[in-house]
């Protein structure tokens, strides 16, 4: 096909971006789409060695757009591309290098999306936001004129007037730790480097000729696990993930006697601060080695974690959050470089850990809130992480209020007679037949029932050892819709008439789950640690939902290992939350890992947060004359005198009222058939 005349300047249109201009014959398309603005990707600068530019070539009438596009409309096919497949294998069918096809003619050209800088990452845990992708740190490859005795200049000068000249990149910047890096590099890479350049202004990475992945590490710092993800800078894949237990937890369970230890032991905060580092040390090199590559290839890292968490990482002093009024050293958004905290990333890498939001309520929840987005959302919104402590968020794009209760650990199993930790073994699913009151349950580590064929055979490895937080809520909430225990939460004696399950024990009576050993069994202590765990958050939920003026929520998220492990019909049940259209009730899994995810990729989340974070009107629970009315209405279960009438109307059932003070009879009415 003939090419047509050649025009001064053709137009070029880009899609899906919709941006236009017209160039002089002969410029590029990577060339046209940088100055139009247009969201094309590339490291090498041009020179066809990345392969990120490519682009496709529109061929067709568009009258709409009054361009006849074709193949030939752009230079053709040239030696730099027939090097670039040779070396890394065919371009997509009519794909073109964005960087060598030049304009020759009027041309649409359309960027795929693997070609673009900001591509979207849809991520599996939650479906409400996806991570637009907006580099905090870029790769940039440059070929560096060589000294000259003539025209004396540093290395480091001649790389910021290439950076400049290829890139328009403008009073660059390195530390001392890429500069010892500067000259080895330039000579191995025979005056050609790729450096990765922070927020456009800071080298924080640097190696010989072209280096085409940049990679981060996105850490979640939880009192008992740590989780780390690392994440192509790029494309936002995440490339490898993993979890350490919380080395701290030698020095107490739980973050509050960890605060004991700091007080009771001087030196005791470097200890636990010593020992956070070192795991998420060791993190990042085992997430790295499982790629082939270093840890010091990490060029930046973020940090959720609750407040206690948040100040030992970064070696500070824990002890006034050990008591009123929970003074934070430091609310804001942190950075500082990964060197001052020993870890062993690359030499410019930096370290930004989310803000916190208050005393009890931290970076972790302020990732909850980027990853989950209420304050994105016109209606109102309930996001619960539940823990220990959960803590709460609720309301919409007018106005956030948040605050942390303190649940106690019996939802992580603690204080449970047979409670464990959430391993392979523990019972997490249970359910009860209410004619025949016999149970079965699944365990972490198989997908059978324990009435199902082959279930001892599929549980010989681990066995079944004790029960955690997700199958004591189902266990309790399956024995009050079978009518094994009162609304009030007493495990109603009178039933061991009807089962031998139900069995003395001391002055109560408790309900057997499983013979055998060890026995695994709900007892009167069980349920009413579940009720003063269930009793505060929910407390703590309508504490806010007063404040906001709201009688009820349009939306529930659980969020956090154990929310995403909760049956969201049994937690109703349980009255761990309020009434709500149970379509509208979910999980988010790791919500705060995904929030630092997002940070980690998205230079402008980063400002979203930390502006969020300072509008959130934060509700201290303890100082609040309603919450013990509220904490005593929520005792019984699911709740003293709030109504239901979604989960009932799921359920076909009409729940019968407790007194909230652990008295009192009667499980459940069927709701009678309208006649």
């Amino acid at each position: 096909m003939a090419r047509p005349p050649s025009m001064t300047n053709p137009l070029v249109f880009f899609a899906p971006s919709g941006k236009r201009g017209r160039f002089p014959e002969g410029t590029s398309v990577l060339e046209a789409a940088r100055k139009l603005g247009v969201d094309l990707d590339s490291v090498c600068g041009g020179r066809g060695i990345c392969g990120r530019c490519q682009v496709e070539v529109g061929d067709g009438k568009f009258p709409k757009l009054g361009i006849v596009s074709a193949p030939d409309h752009v230079t053709e096919w040239n030696a730099v591309e027939e090097r670039y497949v040779s070396k890394r294998g065919p371009l997509a069918e009519g794909r073109r290098l964005g960087c060598q096809a030049k304009l020759c003619s009027d041309v649409v050209i359309d960027v795929p999306p693997d070609s673009q800088v900001h591509r979207q990452v849809v991520r599996k845990s939650a479906a409400i936001r996806d991570i637009a992708i907006e580099p905090v740190v870029a790769l940039h490859y440059v070929e560096v004129r060589e000294p000259d005795m003539h025209e004396p200049s540093s290395d480091f000068r001649r790389l910021q007037e290439a950076l400049e000249q290829q890139w328009g990149l403008k009073d660059i910047t390195a530390p001392l730790e890429s500069l010892r890096l500067l000259q080895w590099s330039l000579r191995q890479g025979q005056w050609s480097v790729t450096v990765a350049i922070r927020h456009k202004r800071e080298i924080v990475g640097i190696w010989p000729g072209l280096h085409e992945q940049g990679v981060g590490l996105a850490v979640d710092i939880g009192s008992t696990t740590i989780a780390a993800h690392l994440c192509d800078l790029a494309s936002g894949e995440v490339l490898a993930s993993s979890g350490v237990m919380n080395p701290q937890i030698r020095f107490g369970e739980d973050v509050m006697s960890r605060v004991s230890y700091v007080m009771m032991n001087p030196g005791g905060d470097v200890e636990l601060t010593t020992a956070v580092r070192e795991a998420i040390a060791e993190l990042a090199v085992s997430v790295t080695k499982e790629v082939g590559l270093n840890s010091n290839d990490i060029l930046e890292m973020t940090v959720v974690a609750n407040p206690i968490m948040h100040h030992l990482f970064l070696g500070l002093d824990p002890t006034e959050l050990g008591g009123a009024p929970f003074a934070l050293t430091i609310d804001g958004a942190y950075q500082t470089r990964a060197a001052h905290l020993n870890l062993p990333l690359s030499s410019g890498a930096y370290v930004y850990v989310l803000p916190c939001i208050a005393g009890h309520v931290g970076a972790d929840t302020a990732g909850v809130v980027l990853s989950e987005g209420p304050y994105l959302r016109p209606e109102v919104s309930l996001v619960v992480d539940v823990g220990t402590n959960a803590e709460i968020v609720l309301g919409n794009r007018e106005r956030l209020l948040a605050c942390s209760s303190p649940t106690g650990p019996a939802f992580e199993g603690g204080q449970i007679s047979s409670g464990q930790r959430a391993a392979p073994g523990a019972i997490e699913r249970v359910r009860i037949d209410p004619v025949t009151l016999e149970p079965r349950y699944k365990v972490i580590g198989s997908d059978l029932w324990s009435d199902e064929p082959g279930f001892d055979k599929a549980v010989i490895r681990t066995g079944v050892t004790g029960i955690c937080g997700s199958g004591i809520i189902e266990a309790i909430a399956e024995m009050l819709l079978a009518g094994l225990i009162t609304p009030d939460g007493v495990v109603d004696g009178a039933m061991a008439a009807r089962s031998p399950r139900i069995e003395e024990d001391g002055r109560t009576f408790k309900y057997l789950i499983r013979e055998g050993e060890p026995r695994i069994a709900i007892t009167q202590n069980d349920v009413r640690a579940i009720q003063l765990g269930k009793a505060a958050l929910y407390a703590g939920v309508r504490l806010l939902m007063d404040r906001y003026g709201v009688a009820a929520v349009d939306r529930i998220t659980l969020a956090g290992a154990f929310g995403s492990h909760i049956d969201v019909k049994h937690a109703m049940i349980l009255g761990l939350v309020p009434d709500c259209e149970l379509d509208k009730v979910g999980s988010a899994g790791n919500a705060a890992g995904t929030g630092a995810r997002i940070a980690l990729l998205n230079a402008s989340a980063r400002t979203e947060i930390e502006d969020v974070v300072r509008r959130i009107e934060k509700v201290e629970t303890a100082i609040e004359p309603s919450f013990q009315a509220h904490f005593v209405g929520a005792m019984a279960i699911p709740h003293k005198s709030d109504p239901f009438p979604h989960l009932e109307a799921a359920l076909g059932v009409t729940f019968k009222r407790g007194s909230g003070d652990g008295e009192g009879g009667g499980g459940r009415e069927r709701r009678r058939r309208r006649g």
